[in-house]
C-alpha cells in the first residue's frame, strides 16, 4: 500500500543546494569546539551516505512488501542527496584551508573495504548473513542520526549564539529528514535479518560495536580538524571541558541525551518511530530556505514538462 493511501507522506528526495560562500570557518561565533563537533558530519557521512545506498541497493532484491520498497526508495535518495550536500561543505572548508583528506580517507577505508560488498580479513560470512550484518550497522547508525536530527531542530541555543543561517538550515533540513524516514532502516533490518532470537542478538551486537566506534570517529574528528584550523592559534587542542561548555549553552546535545538511545534501541517492544516528532520535522521542511527552493523547482520542472506533453 503506498504512503498516499494509508495517509502516511511519502518518503521522498529535497533536491536542494546551498550557497556557502558567505559561511565563516567558525559558523558559530567564537565557538571553534561546537563548530567542529558538528563540523565531523561533514568528514563522516559523504563515504558514510554512499555506504548506506550501496547496503540498500544489494539488499532491495530480498524485500517482499511493498510499501517498505517504496519507503527504500525513498530513503535511498535522501541519504544520496545529504551525501553529496555535506560533500559540498568539504569543499568550503578546503577554500579556507581547513584540509580534511587524511580523516576522510581513512573513513573511506571504513565503509568501503571494512564493511564492503565481502567481510573483511577473508572472514568465512555467507553473501546474506553479512548482508544481514551490514543492514544491522545501518539501522543502529539511523538511531543516533534521528536523535541528533530531532535535537537540531529544537537546539535554540544554536540560533541564540548566532550560528550561520544557510549552516543551520543543512542541519536542520537533514534533521528533519532523518526524523521523518528514522524507521526504515530498522524495519528493512527486521524484513530481511532473518527471525527469532539470532535477529535480535544481531541488532544487540552490532550497536554494541556502533556506539563506541562512533564515539571514537567523533572526538578523533574534532581533534583533528581542530588541531588543523588555521584560525586558531598555538596548539589548540579538543577538551571534554571545552566540549561540555558548549553543551551548558546549548549548542550541542547532552551526553545523556545520546547515551539513552543505546537502551531504548535494547528493548526487544522497540521502534524508531517512537524518536522525534514527525509533526516538527515537517513543520521545518515547510519554512526551510532550502526546501521551499527546491520544491518551487519541482513544481516548475513538472509544469514544464506538462507543458510539453502537451505540445
Amino acid at each position: 500500500m503506498s504512503a498516499e493511501l494509508d495517509g502516511r507522506r511519502p518518503i521522498a528526495p529535497r533536491r536542494v543546494s546551498f550557497d556557502w560562500r558567505g559561511t565563516p570557518l567558525h559558523w558559530i561565533p567564537d565557538e571553534p569546539t561546537a563548530t567542529h563537533v558538528f563540523n565531523v558530519l561533514h568528514l563522516l557521512l559523504p563515504a558514510g551516505e554512499r555506504w548506506f545506498v550501496r547496503v540498500f541497493k544489494e539488499g532491495l532484491p530480498l524485500v517482499t512488501d511493498a510499501r517498505l520498497a517504496e519507503d527504500l526508495k525513498g530513503f535511498m535518495g535522501q541519504e544520496a542527496t545529504h551525501s553529496v550536500q555535506h560533500s559540498y561543505v568539504l569543499h568550503h572548508l578546503a577554500e579556507q584551508r581547513l584540509d580534511t583528506d587524511a580523516y576522510t580517507r581513512q573513513v573511506d577505508f571504513l565503509f568501503e573495504r571494512l564493511l564492503g560488498e565481502k567481510p573483511p580479513w577473508g572472514i568465512p560470512l555467507p553473501a546474506r548473513k553479512w548482508l544481514c550484518y551490514r543492514l544491522a550497522f545501518v539501522a543502529a547508525i539511523e538511531q543516533f542520526t534521528a536523535v541528533l536530527g530531532d535535537w537540531v531542530l529544537r537546539a535554540e541555543g544554536l540560533d541564540r549564539a548566532g550560528a550561520d543561517a544557510v549552516m543551520l538550515d543543512l542541519l536542520r533540513w537533514h534533521g528533519a529528514e532523518e526524523v521523518e524516514h528514522r524507521a526504515v532502516a530498522f524495519d528493512m533490518y527486521q524484513h530481511c535479518g532473518g527471525s527469532g532470537p539470532a535477529r535480535y542478538a544481531r541488532r544487540i551486537g552490532t550497536m554494541c560495536v556502533t556506539a563506541p566506534v562512533l564515539l571514537w570517529l567523533w572526538a578523533r574528528g574534532t581533534t583533528y580538524l581542530i588541531r588543523r584550523d588555521p584560525q586558531l592559534t598555538g596548539r589548540p587542542r579538543y577538551t571534554l571541558r571545552d566540549h561540555n561548555r558548549a553543551i551548558g549553552k546549548g549548542l550541542l546535545p547532552t551526553w545523556r541525551e545520546l547515551g539513552s538511545a543505546i537502551p531504548r534501541y535494547f528493548r526487544r517492544s522497540y521502534h524508531p518511530s517512537q524518536e522525534g516528532s514527525s509533526r516538527k520535522a515537517t513543520d521545518y521542511l515547510a519554512t526551510s530556505p532550502a526546501a521551499r527552493a527546491a520544491a518551487r523547482a519541482a513544481t516548475d520542472a513538472a509544469r514544464r514538462a506538462a507543458r510539453g506533453r502537451k505540445e
